[in-house]
């Protein structure tokens, strides 16, 4: 089985992919050794981690050189690419051959509002350069519109015609609507996990097929820092778990592995 059937395979079992999201070589290796199969990258995370912007197209080679850092690993690596940092279907497949090559199995593309040929246009482009690449196309028409039923079934219609692997529509939570969804679409969904939605296994049972963590870990990480120096100012121990030096280390010395 190659990479890119195993991947896919994960989006058609009984029970939905969980994808936990990744921000740099330290968070894939701790996921993978959590037993995680498959792991994504946040593009927060990683444009946070760098300084820079998420969302601007300002990442593509620090998102790039995590990939080559990740691919390598002994897991399932797909990366957040944003809208593919470019509107040029012609670069988005470029950067798409770049990732394949790195090692990833996997590409998230958002279309941010923009034109749904346009991006049916990068999705097509894509498929074409680096065919054994899990294309997960995203519509943000619940992220950044007013979540339309109908604008969001004609854009995904229009993404899996592209020849879409999957399709994610991130803040969607609602149960009835998902389900509506699903049954207009022939490639699998894919929700983001929402502290206040449906569990993993709510939105397995609605038919939802892969669950992504986004850049909730990251968001977690970073507040459980600010706790912990709130705690220590306060004069009380940290709460939480905290690794050793070593098994950082250890993450750091070694491959990712599951």
């Amino acid at each position: 089985m190659t990479p890119f059937s195993a991947f896919s395979a994960l989006h058609h079992t009984d029970i939905p992919l969980l994808l936990p999201n990744a921000w740099d070589h330290a968070s894939a290796s701790a996921l993978a050794a959590q037993g995680f199969a498959a792991i994504g990258t946040t593009s927060l995370g990683v444009a946070a981690a760098a300084g820079l912007p998420d969302g601007t197209a300002a990442t593509r080679d620090v998102t790039l050189l995590l990939a080559r850092q990740l691919g390598r690993g002994a897991f399932l690596l797909s990366v957040d690419a944003e809208d593919g940092f470019h509107q040029d279907p012609d670069e988005v497949a470029e950067l798409a051959c770049e990732l394949a090559e790195a090692g990833a199995v996997g590409i998230n593309l958002e279309d941010g509002l923009a034109s749904p040929q346009l991006h049916a246009a990068k999705i097509s482009a894509v498929k074409a350069a680096a065919p054994d690449l899990f294309v997960n196309a995203r519509t943000d028409t619940y992220w950044l519109g007013d979540g339309g039923h109908t604008e969001t079934c004609r854009r995904l219609d229009a993404y899996q015609q592209a020849g879409a692997d999957g399709v994610f529509v991130p803040g969607l939570s609602d149960a009835a609507r998902i389900t509506d969804l699903v049954k207009t679409l022939d490639v699998p969904l894919n929700i983001l996990y929402s502290p206040l939605g449906p569990t993993v296994a709510q939105l397995g049972d609605l038919g939802v097929r892969r669950v992504s963590l986004g850049s909730l870990l990251y968001r977690r990480a970073l507040g459980a820092a600010l706790d912990a120096a709130a705690d220590i100012r306060a004069g009380r121990p940290p709460r939480g778990v905290t690794p050793t030096y070593a098994e950082v280390q250890a993450l750091s010395d070694a491959d990712p592995q599951p």
